[in-house]
């Protein structure tokens, strides 16, 4: 688990701006939410099995709170030498398959990765209408069993933004597989 001392970004922080290719083959930026209420950036990747235990829940909390005015962007910035599994082409397949209901893009410099200080995949971000740091952490309580999940810290903290309201827990140690950065 990555611990809070090692974030980068702490609440209030504004969203480090990017343009980054996505598996539609458009160009997405930070800016492009815009219109949304709030935008929920997650680094995430093809192989990494927490990513993979997630899946379900975040595309199902896509559908459900991409209508509400929530702008989804999910970010892959691992070596894909080293971990070909999360290349572009695998990236392209994965979104197809699983229905991604929000834009899968590609770090390839990884310098996104490094403005956000991500640390795992799956590690989340949740930024207010002024595009500042509301809450970063975790999906919720239990990657392993849906059934067991006990508190679903980033649809609480999607439900409390989208109310105006502060977010219960802003931080939260991420837990995952390590960003795989380029030696």
């Amino acid at each position: 688990m990555a611990e809070l001392a090692n974030f980068r970004l702490r609440p209030g922080d504004p969203a480090p701006d990017f343009a980054l290719p996505g598996v539609d083959g458009k160009e997405h930026r930070l800016h492009d939410a815009d219109p949304q209420k709030l935008l929920l950036v997650v680094f995430w990747c093809n192989h990494c099995p927490y990513v993979q235990a997630w899946e379900g829940r975040l595309v199902d909390l896509g559908r459900r709170f991409g209508p509400r005015g929530v702008a989804f962007v999910l970010i892959n910035s691992n070596d894909t030498d080293a971990y070909p599994d999360d290349r572009f082409e695998r990236m392209q397949a994965r979104a197809q398959d699983k229905g991604y209901p929000f834009p899968y893009l590609c770090d390839g410099s990884q310098d996104v990765a490094r403005a956000y200080g991500a640390l795992v995949t799956p590690h989340a971000f949740l930024f207010g209408p002024d595009r500042r740091l509301l809450f970063q952490g975790r999906i919720d309580d239990n990657h392993r069993e849906p059934g067991a999940v006990r508190h679903r810290y980033l649809e609480e903290a999607l439900e409390a933004a989208l109310a105006g309201q502060p977010v219960p827990t802003p931080e939260l140690p991420v837990l995952g597989c390590s960003v795989k950065w380029r030696a």
